[in-house]
């Protein structure tokens, strides 16, 4: 007998065994349902007043329509401007009495050349027959008599190429040499110089999102001053305050990038026609092309990021001061 009295005391005595999650199903539930409620009570505040919430929209979808208009504007333009790698070709025109023999023993000296990557011949009839094709003169070409165009050398050059051009214009067979390297390097500089602008101007604009949605829910703490005191009166915490305004700072975001990706394609729309007549005069040798699908929602993300981050700091910042109380 007193032994299992003793055994029950010690049983009794023992301490129960900690449980890793404690968190029960209806904290859970309550959780998302807070949430849930956030989410759902924000959106309807927006929806209550129409007017100002789409000068909001407005203003933010503009902010966020010109930085990627602006870049898709200069990747365009990179694919315009051509392969950068093509920036050092060198263009050797022969003499009109070149004999072909001579063309490819040239090229063979080029070729065994250390600081030339390779050599590419245009006899004068390729050079004819893509001069008719692009020029739109084929039928005024017809009643030449003779082919005028001499036989080209398109050099890649591999080390140097200031030094291999001028070797190339000391050779007695070569008329004139075509270097364009130098406003190649001017023009990706430029392109350069712009890409860096839309970076800045990125980033000045999505600054001023975060300002826009701040001030906007910061005005919306303002006007709900007695709820939130009354709120914090009965023991709401600093989460429970802040998760209304950090969802109407999502709405914002998400709705201010989808009207950005609207004025994007409007906009894309209006240039269709003028850009189609560019393309084609350049032989369509280069494609406009717009945001692709996977840019869109990065897009969307990162405008949906800048609300939540506005509304945030607003909302903090007011509830770190005590206002309301």
């Amino acid at each position: 007998m007193n032994r299992r009295i003793e055994k029950n005391r010690a049983k009794l005595a023992a301490p129960e065994p900690r449980r890793i999650f404690s968190v029960s199903p209806f904290s859970l539930r309550a959780w998302r349902e807070q949430h849930l409620y956030s989410l759902f009570s924000s959106l309807g505040r927006l929806a209550a007043r129409p007017w100002a919430t789409a000068l909001t929209l407005a203003v933010l979808g503009f902010a966020l329509a010109l930085p990627l208009l602006f870049w898709l504007l200069v990747d365009n333009a990179r694919g315009l401007a051509g392969n950068v790698g093509e920036a050092g070709a060198i263009s050797a025109f022969l003499k009109p009495d070149t004999k072909a023999d001579a063309v490819q023993a040239l090229a063979g000296r080029l070729r065994a050349r250390t600081d030339v990557a390779s050599v590419a011949v245009k006899s004068p009839e390729q050079g004819l027959d893509e001069f008719r094709e692009r020029s739109g003169f084929s039928d005024a070409l017809k009643v030449l008599h003779y082919n005028p165009l001499p036989a080209v050398l398109v050099v890649d050059p591999r080390g140097d190429p200031a030094a291999l051009a001028a070797a190339l214009r000391g050779d007695p067979a070569v008329d004139q040499v075509q270097y364009d390297a130098q406003w190649r390097q001017r023009l990706n500089a430029i392109l350069g110089l712009a890409l860096r602008g839309a970076q800045v101007l990125a980033g000045l604009l999505a600054l001023a999102a975060l300002l826009v949605i701040g001030n906007t829910v910061r005005l919306d703490i303002a006007g709900r001053s007695e709820e939130i005191a009354v709120m914090q009166l009965l023991g709401a915490d600093a989460g429970f305050v802040r998760r209304p305004f950090l969802y109407s700072g999502l709405w914002y975001g998400t709705f201010a990038g989808v009207l950005s990706l609207m004025l994007i394609g409007i906009v894309q729309a209006i240039l269709a026609a003028p850009l189609a007549r560019l393309a084609t005069a350049y032989d369509h040798g280069f494609a406009v092309h717009g945001l692709s699908l996977a840019q869109m929602l990065a897009a969307l993300v990162v405008s949906a990021a800048l609300g939540w981050l506005g509304a945030w700091f607003a909302a903090t910042r007011h509830i770190a001061l005590g206002q309301p109380r």
